[in-house]
């Protein structure tokens, strides 16, 4: 199967800004929001954590905020966040960063706040899946690992950093479905973000972790993990992995993160928001970190958004069930 065809588009933002209003640096696109906050729903060193803490940085090089304080309410896979927005019902000046992930966890946690009651601000970016292992495995291929892999599914566990249903679960169900392993027999454990998952790997906790590729690229550079393979549709540059695709295995995936907001807000408040996320979107700054991080732009902004994650609920509930999940 071709990723790309049911699931491409499934495929983690940003930023808890507390403190003095936002300025305008001279443009005139009245992105003054006095006070917003932005939530990472997991924990440090995750895909969210990296690209609120990124976006920060880059929003204040670039002049469009002040002091700018990222943190995080992590829980359920970003869904105690999720609640917790939803609960700010009206409040404009809270956002919260999020991605595939959450899509998944609402449906695995059964959980009673969906991303249809935020407000959707912007999607982000677009980003690989790796495949890693400690830089002291003894699976120095991708072929390696699947060889194993298929002898004893349940003794190898696989770590992702997101709850089942999300890009970390999802990736390594259909790699084991085109190596034929059943899905079923995947012992497959999750973590609440790809920092949380890195030290499992590192000490060899897990056979073997899937996370997004801009969460362990200084692991990877610095030679603690090793990287078997990628699993979008073309190499990352700069990295000496193959594809899945390439490799023999008809998978193709890519993750994505963005932002939303509470329910309730003004039409002016949304628009807000949204200008600033478009002025981040469009500085030097960001353009830089993008390439750095080896993210994708996927930038989607409103009811474009929204209409995106209904279509990103529906695809999770349709491969869950497709796999047998």
């Amino acid at each position: 199967m071709r990723l790309r065809t049911p699931l491409a588009l499934l495929g983690a933002a940003v930023l808890v800004l507390v403190g003095p209003p936002l300025l305008d640096t001279g443009g005139g696109t009245g992105t003054q929001i006095p006070g917003l906050r932005l939530m990472v729903p997991n924990t440090p060193g995750g895909g969210y954590d990296i690209t609120a803490r990124t976006a920060a940085k880059d929003a204040e090089d670039a002049g469009l905020t002040h002091t700018i304080e990222v943190f995080n309410l992590p829980g359920a896979g970003g869904t105690v966040g999720l609640s917790r927005l939803v609960g700010e019902h009206g409040n404009g000046r809270l956002a919260m960063s999020m991605g595939l992930g959450v899509v998944g966890a609402v449906r695995s946690n059964h959980a009673p706040r969906t991303l249809a009651d935020t407000t959707p601000i912007a999607r982000l970016t677009e980003e690989q899946d790796v495949v890693v292992v400690a830089e002291d495995s003894p699976y120095r291929t991708i072929g390696d690992l699947v060889g194993a892999w298929r002898k004893d599914p349940g003794g190898l566990p696989v770590g992702g950093g997101s709850s089942p249903g999300g890009p970390d679960h999802l990736a390594p169900m259909l790699m084991a479905r085109a190596a034929g392993i059943p899905p079923k027999r995947v012992n497959y454990v999750p973590f609440d973000g790809g920092g949380e998952l890195l030290a499992s790997i590192l000490g060899n906790k897990v056979a073997f972790g899937v996370s997004g590729v801009g969460e362990y690229l200084d692991q990877i550079r610095a030679g603690e993990l090793r990287l078997l393979a990628v699993t979008g549709p073309q190499r990352v540059a700069g990295l000496d992995a193959p594809t899945l695709k390439e490799s023999g295995y008809d998978v193709e995936f890519t993750n994505w993160r963005g932002i939303v907001a509470p329910p309730g807000l003004s039409g002016a408040e949304r628009d807000k928001l949204i200008r600033l996320v478009e002025e981040l979107h469009d500085s030097p700054e960001w353009r830089r970190s993008l390439e750095r991080n080896g993210w994708d732009d996927a930038f989607l902004t409103g009811e474009r958004f929204g209409a995106f994650l209904d279509a990103q609920d529906q695809r999770v509930v349709s491969v869950l069930k497709e796999l047998g999940l």
